[in-house]
């Protein structure tokens, strides 16, 4: 398949997680906990809301766009020339949540951009993944 200048790129990242969707959204949510699995920030979960994503290499300037408490939240995430979007889906499955991240809007010519987060996303769920964990243990 042959990919064309005009068209965007996107990085997909699926899982099954064995929390309800509530816990997840808490996670995506809650500032303190952002901060754990992905970046500092100064999140609030109310439409257009401009923050900040922040850590040692510089930050991403961000918008909330779509936000469905515990089944759908989207925001705006730019940074180093990248305007993309990214979008978290809950589903809730027989054994937790089905979630799913999709980041679009690379350009072909953002290659490095684009590598960065087909690295990063999975380490970023494996965060969250711990962070859950852990915010189970304290309830």
């Amino acid at each position: 398949m042959s990919t064309t200048a005009t068209e965007a790129l996107s990085v997909v990242v699926e899982r099954e997680i064995s929390y309800p969707p509530e816990k997840i959204w808490r996670a995506l949510t809650q500032p303190h906990l952002i901060e754990a699995w992905l970046m500092k920030n100064d999140f609030k979960p109310v439409m257009d809301h401009r923050f900040n994503l922040r850590a040692d290499w510089g930050a991403v300037a961000c918008q909330v766009l779509a936000i469905e408490p515990n089944k759908t939240l989207s925001y705006t995430w730019a940074a180093h020339g990248l305007e993309s979007v990214v979008t978290w889906t809950l589903t809730p499955t027989g054994a937790g949540t089905r979630l799913r991240m999709e980041q679009v809007g690379f350009r072909p010519d953002q290659q490095q951009a684009y590598s960065g987060a087909k690295a990063g996303w999975p380490r970023f769920f494996a965060s969250l993944e711990q962070v859950l964990a852990r915010d189970m243990e304290s309830q």
